[in-house]
């Protein structure tokens, strides 16, 4: 492998972002000694939506997720995120 360029000092964000538009990385990082990274703590982005239910059916979530001790809304996202895991072990 070729010998590395050295990686220049970059005074602001702007800079730095101006450099890398213009340069290959490859030419000061060796990439094959990159790790994969991991960051646990993020949360997924979320978006909001507008969902019409009947008031009935509403009404019994929240009794639901009043016996929780839960705001209702979490109580739907767990509720669809334990039916769209379960149809993907089907």
């Amino acid at each position: 492998m070729s010998k590395l360029k050295k990686m220049p000092e970059f005074k602001t964000e702007a800079e730095e972002r101006e450099f890398w538009e213009t340069h290959d990385s490859s030419d000061y990082l060796d990439w094959n000694q990159a790790k994969p990274a991991s960051f646990p703590k993020l949360k997924p982005s979320t978006k909001t939506i507008s969902l019409r239910l009947p008031e009935t059916l509403l009404d019994r979530i929240k009794i639901e997720a009043n016996k929780r001790d839960m705001p209702y809304q979490s109580l739907i996202k767990a509720w669809l995120a334990d039916e769209v895991n379960d149809s993907r072990r089907a």
